[in-house]
């Protein structure tokens, strides 16, 4: 497999980098994380209606580029090392890639065509209070009701979901367990019977959001795709949504391997640069080590992704588990080179360190995702 990014897709990168160094300075983030809405609702803006962003990796058929789950990640990996204040991540990888598994022709057709033109933020409500991340955790239910069917239940730790427009939601029937039983259901926001309350959250840039589901009667096509497929569509969902998580990872490894080597060759202390120092090259070094071996995996994650091979289930929470060990280990080490100022505000250290952690457990810790590689390869 050839890991090298097609000319047309330097040129995508190149783009992008020059894009986000303008539009996302670290004075926006601060600014757009501090503010009530908790995303920059300009640079969203832009990313749907000039440059097309939100339709990369959707389908022509339904609106989209089709360009690919390759460009798609090499998109977030360059959002990643700006810690972009944007509900992107939200609405393509957890929204749009609920309706791509689950979703008929019909349903990806309309509910995909807003999406892309930037018109309609979208996420995944599926993690319940009980904070569990395999599909046994669901415990909102939906009963056959009439012509439609009633959810109730709350979820928790939703991803912008106070501000989505639309609720991807897992729910089972009841009496079910397991993967049986689960569909997704596509449920505008404003529909009668859903509230919604903001979390308080470690990392500023990303919000998090509790929305309970009191009685909320939707009709029969809001249930994605046909009987049996919600609990496979999810998982892949799941799946498609670790590798572009790790693929921001390791955009946020290598932005803060970028700032502890700039650090390292200005601050001077005895008379030297601190980079001098062999036990601050040694940290570098294992540094980039880190940031190399994450995207690696990333970048083979997403061509399997792209070619929708079966070894997505194996590939996706391997790069997972490994990212978050390594942005982690990366923020950390950043926030040691630069010493007492990297636990200050005025440095930009404080939020990539609080990203890594964030990051590190939504959609299950490293643990969690190395226990889920044992189980799909049979050990």
């Amino acid at each position: 497999m050839d890991f090298a990014f097609t000319e047309e897709q330097e040129d995508l990168r190149e783009t992008a980098r020059a894009y986000l160094a303008e539009n996302a300075s670290s004075e926006r983030v601060r600014a757009a994380m501090e503010g009530d809405s908790g995303w920059d609702d300009v640079l969203w803006t832009q990313l749907g209606e000039e440059l097309g962003w939100t339709a990369v990796h959707i389908p022509e058929e339904y609106g989209g580029l089709g360009l690919g789950y390759v460009e798609f990640v090499a998109l977030l990996e360059l959002m990643g090392e700006r810690v972009v204040c944007s509900p992107y991540f939200a609405t393509l990888a957890l929204g749009a890639n609920a309706i791509l598994c689950a979703g008929t022709p019909e349903q990806k057709e309309r509910l995909l065509g807003p999406i892309a033109e930037g018109a309609c933020t979208a996420t995944l409500a599926f993690t319940e209070p009980n904070g569990r991340w395999d599909l046994s955790g669901i415990e909102t239910v939906c009963e056959a009701a009439g012509d439609g069917y009633v959810l109730r239940g709350t979820k928790r730790y939703v991803v912008d979901g106070d501000r989505a427009d639309l609720l991807i939601v897992a729910a089972r029937e009841p009496g079910t367990e397991g993967e049986a039983g689960i569909h997704l259901f596509a449920v505008p926001a404003d529909t009668p019977g859903v509230s919604r309350k903001a979390l308080p959250t470690v990392d500023q840039t990303r919000r998090q959001a509790e929305v309970a589901f009191d009685g909320v009667t939707v009709p029969a096509e809001a249930r994605l795709g046909g009987e049996g497929e919600g609990g496979p569509a999810l998982i892949r969902t799941l799946d498609l949504a670790a590798v572009a998580l790790a693929a921001e990872q390791v955009g946020g490894a290598q932005r803060c391997l970028d700032m502890a080597v700039e650090y390292a060759s200005e601050r001077v202390q005895f008379g030297r640069v601190i980079g001098s120092f062999q036990s601050i090259k040694h940290k570098c070094a294992d540094m980039m080590v880190e940031v190399e071996a994450a995207r690696s995996a990333v970048y083979y994650a997403a061509c399997v992704a792209a070619e929708q091979d079966e070894e997505l289930s194996q590939v996706a929470p391997l790069a997972k588990a490994y990212c978050s060990d390594a942005y982690f280990r990366c923020a950390a080490d950043n926030i040691q080179i630069h010493g007492g100022v990297g636990f200050t505000w005025e440095y930009d250290c404080h939020m990539y360190f609080k990203r890594a952690k964030a990051s590190e457990t939504f959609l299950g810790d490293p643990a969690y995702h190395r226990e889920l590689v044992a189980q799909r390869i049979g050990l």
